[in-house]
């Protein structure tokens, strides 16, 4: 095999990549994010590894690529820094290491090689790729792999069945320093966070001047970020207190002797307020408490006759009620519990059953479900946790991401 600038050192052979991505019209945009830490060749590095900010390469594994696969490899790193992996998704690596490597890696390699068809970048041998976890985030993936028991040993290679030819196959292409992901100080972090951000704008802004594409992902990040914390607090004021008038559907009597056709409204009097809690396994008690821990605040205000939990998967596993003078005991009481797949007809059903008539329905769920989004009789907000495909077609929704709770 011809290895391009072969009698480059290891450190000289990074930096000619790093510039030839730079200088690729589909990475204009991602320069910004190349030049953000440090990067260093070590000989004790057995491939390459990221903490979110600087990149270390073994020198043997670099030696070994050639610059097709080290371009990959550079590209792999620095997306683990633009998707900040490695703070995001610290929750999925204190429940399993191993899958939560394996999770960001099918990520970014499936988004690198969908780019890089022409061979400009080639993913090295042994790495993790499958076309079906296409356009998931970690989360999702981490999921999949969790629920079909992968990570007790090394995945084998399979057949591609997408006809795209990406192979699913491998292990994990880098190692991930969550360790050293955690000793950044808040401020470092914080630093980070803002350079990135920068980086990004200024990628997008020189990109458009250049005539070329922003990266899906550049475009993803531009987006304003919605504060799920307001849209859960105004769904809740504004359903259960009478303001919103698009839900009013019957006319009030006592003006319709007089000729007018006036809605009855909402009362101001909060009745009832239903919380419908996904169980099927990626929502932990961290996610779980500080969405209850918000609700209560709202319901503070609102002040609702009663607030009802619903645990759902398959199945309406646990009804739990509690009055509005309980509800100071509303986080420390609840036990959550259930599992399994996540059909959200369910909750639709059992409500129908039980003669449920909430004023409003909050759903905390992945959007991972199997079926269709419900037919609901009361106005419904879905706070989507770590997933931006989902969009219900019923009710309001507002994405949320694990590291912003």
């Amino acid at each position: 095999m011809l290895m391009i600038g072969k009698q480059l050192t290891a450190e000289q052979r990074i930096q000619k990549c790093l510039v030839d991505i730079m200088n690729e019209p589909r990475y204009i945009a991602l320069a910004g994010v190349l030049m953000i830490g440090d990067r260093s060749v070590r000989d004790d590095i057995p491939t390459a590894c990221t903490n979110g900010r600087d990149e270390m390469y073994g020198r043997e594994f670099v030696d070994g690529l050639n610059d097709a696969e080290l371009r990959f490899l550079i590209l792999h790193e620095s997306y683990h820094k633009l998707y900040q992996h490695l703070t995001t998704w610290k929750h999925l690596h204190d429940e399993n290491h191993q899958l939560a490597n394996m999770a960001c890696d099918y990520v970014i390699n499936i988004k690198i090689a969908d780019d890089n068809k022409c061979g400009f970048a080639t993913m090295p041998e042994g790495g993790l790729c499958d076309p079906k976890y296409r356009g998931m985030d970690s989360a999702l993936v981490f999921k999949d792999l969790k629920d079909n028991g992968t990570g007790q040993q090394q995945q084998q290679p399979q057949q591609s069945t997408s006809g795209d030819g990406v192979t699913p196959r491998g292990n994990t292409l880098d190692d991930h320093d969550w360790e050293g992901a955690g000793e950044l100080s808040t401020d470092e972090l914080r630093e980070l966070k803002r350079e990135l951000d920068e980086a990004v704008r200024q990628g997008a802004l020189v990109a458009g001047k250049s005539g070329a594409d922003v990266d899906r992902s550049i475009q993803e990040l531009l987006q304003p970020q919605v504060n799920w914390r307001d849209v859960l607090r105004e769904f809740i004021t504004t359903t259960c207190t009478g303001a919103d008038y698009s839900t009013w559907a019957r006319p009030n009597r006592r003006y319709l002797s007089a000729g007018l056709y006036m809605p009855t409204g909402i009362s101001e009097k909060v009745d009832e307020l239903v919380l419908a809690i996904d169980t099927s396994g990626s929502i932990g008690n961290t996610e779980l408490s500080a969405f209850l821990t918000e609700v209560k605040s709202v319901c503070d205000t609102v002040r609702p006759e009663r607030v009802r939990l619903l645990y759902w998967g398959h199945e309406v596993v646990a009804d739990e009620k509690y009055a509005a003078h309980e509800l100071d005991q509303l986080i420390e009481s609840t036990k959550p519990r259930g599992g399994g797949g996540t059909d959200v007809n369910c909750v639709c059903d059992y409500m129908v059953q039980h003669n449920i008539s909430p004023q409003a329905t909050i759903v905390l769920t992945d959007g991972a479900l199997f079926g269709d989004w419900g037919k609901w009789s009361n106005p419904v907000l879905w706070c989507i946790l770590d997933n931006d495909r989902a969009k219900p077609d019923v009710g309001k929704y507002v994405n949320i991401k694990t590291g912003d709770m």
